[in-house]
């Protein structure tokens, strides 16, 4: 960073101990946080993908929403059905815009007393403001800036956890939620993830996250991984990134995020954007998110435009890049309708020459969550 009116980084519970494993760190959502450590992201993506990877995203926002009436309040802002969440159970859902454009994506968990919501760090400020101004009286909006999120993840992080809670975790399937004690600290832990593996988050207090995450450390199973590896493998399970794969003028219909809307809100609405969002799917989007397979081994970049045989513009790449389990590039991005089919034959513009490519299902490698 350079310039006095540049405010300093932010730094998490763990940032000394980055620095002791040798983490590259670098500037992100005003956070100084470690891309690679020393295996680098090859090394750390394929790491995760066979046995355990231990990733610090303490950068993100860890919330409280409490009252009863959190859930039945939270539905005017989101199209997710929060009232039919169940103590220990989760959610992905929306912040939505009055045009169903999306403010941010989250996860919701149903508490004893309310709902824990994590929101992306670059929109948490702005997302607490939202919460609120927006919501009743009779919800108490609490960030939890005294707690940090360590996520586990990989085949093999079911059994390093077990090791050090008597939690049985056989129990706690993908999408639930327990507090838990890992390795002394009283802890939430989630069976939820970024990676498309097998995994768990875990919201511990500050003062106890170094000494949680070296205890996960010290198993050979598991190696510190950085924010480079975490982006090639959301990519690979076909994950949005937010603020690039989705934003304020994208609706949950075009970004194939239909699954996330309750049945009873689609029919019934109730949430900002309602209106546009029941049109879509009713109708169809004019633009669909689509996973990109380019021919060849070059990768295919965020930004790149797409087009149809006929060298017309047709979208662009959101998210693209080399998929180290795939072996090849992978991309993701948005394009007309028409041209959404898996299979479709397009280009992607490299370098002002066009590369083929094809639209392709996602995810590139088959998510392996713990459903029980």
């Amino acid at each position: 960073m350079s310039g006095d009116t540049e405010s300093p980084l932010k730094t998490t519970p763990l940032t000394g101990l980055h620095r002791s494993l040798g983490a590259k760190l670098v500037p992100f959502a005003g956070y100084e946080m470690p891309v690679q450590f020393s295996d680098g992201i090859l090394k750390e993506h394929l790491h995760t993908r066979a046995a355990a990877g231990l990733f610090d995203v303490s950068h993100m926002g860890q919330v409280m929403l409490r009252g009863a009436a959190a859930p039945a309040a939270l539905e005017a802002l989101v199209p997710g059905d929060m009232q039919a969440l169940r103590p220990g159970r989760m959610r992905y859902t929306m912040l939505l815009n009055g045009q169903g454009g999306i403010l941010d994506d989250l996860m919701v968990t149903r508490t004893e007393d309310g709902l824990f919501v994590i929101v992306n760090a670059a929109c948490k400020d702005a997302d607490i403001a939202h919460l609120r101004a927006s919501l009743s009286s009779a919800v108490t909006v609490e960030p939890l800036d005294d707690r940090a999120l360590l996520a586990l993840q990989g085949p093999k992080a079911a059994d390093v956890l077990q090791r050090h809670t008597d939690t049985k975790l056989s129990d706690l399937r993908f999408m639930a939620s327990a507090a838990i004690t890992v390795a002394g600290a009283d802890c939430m832990v989630s069976r939820s993830g970024y990676t498309g593996e097998d995994g768990f988050e875990i919201s511990v207090p500050a003062a106890g996250a170094e000494a949680v995450a070296q205890t996960l450390l010290a198993e050979t199973e598991v190696r510190p991984i950085g924010l480079g590896a975490r982006d090639s493998l959301r990519l690979e399970a076909g994950l949005c990134l937010y603020g690039h794969d989705i934003d304020t003028d994208t609706t949950p219909v075009e970004a194939d995020l239909v699954w996330a809307i309750g049945k009873r809100r689609r029919e019934e609405g109730g949430f900002p954007g309602a209106s546009v969002i029941q049109r879509q799917l009713a109708d169809g989007p004019s633009r669909q998110r689509v996973g990109i397979r380019p021919d060849g081994r070059a990768p295919v970049r965020e930004g790149s435009v797409l087009t149809d045989a006929d060298g017309t513009e047709i979208g662009m790449v959101t998210s693209g890049g080399f998929g180290p389990s795939v072996g090849a590039p992978v991309a993701m991005g948005y394009v007309r309708a028409e041209h959404a089919a898996p299979g479709s034959r397009i280009n992607a513009i490299v370098r002002g020459k066009p590369l083929p490519a094809q639209v392709a299902e996602m995810p590139f490698v088959a998510h392996r969550y713990y459903r029980g």
